[in-house]
């Protein structure tokens, strides 16, 4: 075997025992530290983490439960129970016939009866957005507080070309290995055309963020065991209807990013000028995972938290 086979066959094996290698220890992290309920929406996952007022975390495209823990983390340090679910077509979740926000909406009463919840405060972040304003529109008595991270709203007909299914998107986010590969060999170009974060975002951002940012990127894989939600969400995105917005009485709070490449930032600021009384937090920098931002994105959502639902009298369970 000449020497450029030999550096083919080495390069082979090395790809192959990394890819291996990965790939375990994604599948080990999604195995352990969540539950299913069974319920009459059907089976959902979920995990628990903290102590005190509970916080329904929605969890975005491409994410699952551990995603939820991920984001929901400085929450259940400052003192709340964070609930970090599964939705639709997510990991153990299983996606039904109906899997519209509506019936997602449903699906967070139905784990919150499950949990004995008589109400929570809810985040939707990113795509999340949808079934969180459901639920807030469709059971509002068990509403406590909305918070609205990064919506993902769309002017009708706009969902980036980046964000639709094609051949590419295809590739990357209905492979693992594809996925796994292109955040070895192209981590920039994953992060801005399939995180929506600004390059200059991520490297202006602390080594600490930094790593958060690349936890939660590499924390798609199993990508393969989200697919179809994944796909659901972007059918979802791609025709959502105009929220009667202007009904909601839960106290809210909207956090956009003015960078963010997805676009968004013109939806989450319309959202918030829409909702009675809502607050509307915004970032200049950060893309559309807060780079550089998350111990201010942290203490917004705390503060609203704490003034939105631990002042008030806690419900017997």
């Amino acid at each position: 075997m000449g020497v450029p086979a030999a550096v083919l066959a080495g390069l082979i094996l090395f790809t192959y025992f990394s890819y291996r290698d990965d790939m375990a220890a994604a599948k080990a992290r999604i195995s352990s530290g969540s539950r299913v309920a069974d319920t009459p929406c059907g089976p959902i996952e979920y995990a628990l983490i903290g102590k005190g007022a509970p916080v329904l975390l929605v969890h975005g495209a491409g994410g699952g439960f551990d995603q939820g823990l991920e984001f929901g983390r400085p929450l259940a340090e400052g003192g709340f129970t964070v609930i970090a679910m599964s939705r639709f077509g997510y990991l153990r979740t299983p996606l039904p016939a109906d899997a519209s926000p509506a019936a997602q909406a449903d699906a967070h009463a139905c784990l919150l009866d499950a949990l004995k919840m008589p109400e929570a405060a809810i985040l939707g972040g990113s795509a999340g957005a949808p079934s969180a304003i459901e639920f807030c529109l469709r059971h509002a008595g068990r509403c406590s507080a909305m918070v609205l991270l990064v919506p993902a709203f769309f002017p009708p007909g706009a969902l980036p070309v980046r964000a639709q299914p094609s051949f590419m998107f295809e590739s990357v986010l209905g492979s693992d290995f594809f996925f796994w590969l292109n955040m070895k060999v192209a981590r920039d170009a994953m992060l801005e055309k399939v995180f929506a974060i600004p390059v200059r975002d991520f490297k202006n951002a602390s080594a600490g963020e930094q790593e958060r940012i690349l936890r939660i990127a590499r924390g798609t894989l199993p990508v393969s065991q989200r697919r179809k939600g994944l796909w659901n969400d972007l059918a979802i995105l791609a025709s959502l209807p105009r929220y009667p917005l202007e009904r909601i009485a839960t106290p809210t709070l909207v956090i956009g990013i003015e960078d963010d490449l997805f676009g968004i930032y013109p939806g989450s600021r319309s959202a918030a000028e829409r909702i009675p009384g809502a607050r509307f937090v915004s970032f200049p920098t950060g893309g559309h995972l807060w780079a550089g931002r998350q111990g201010e994105v942290a203490l917004a959502l705390t503060a609203f938290l704490n003034r939105s639902v631990a002042a008030k009298p806690a419900r017997a369970r």
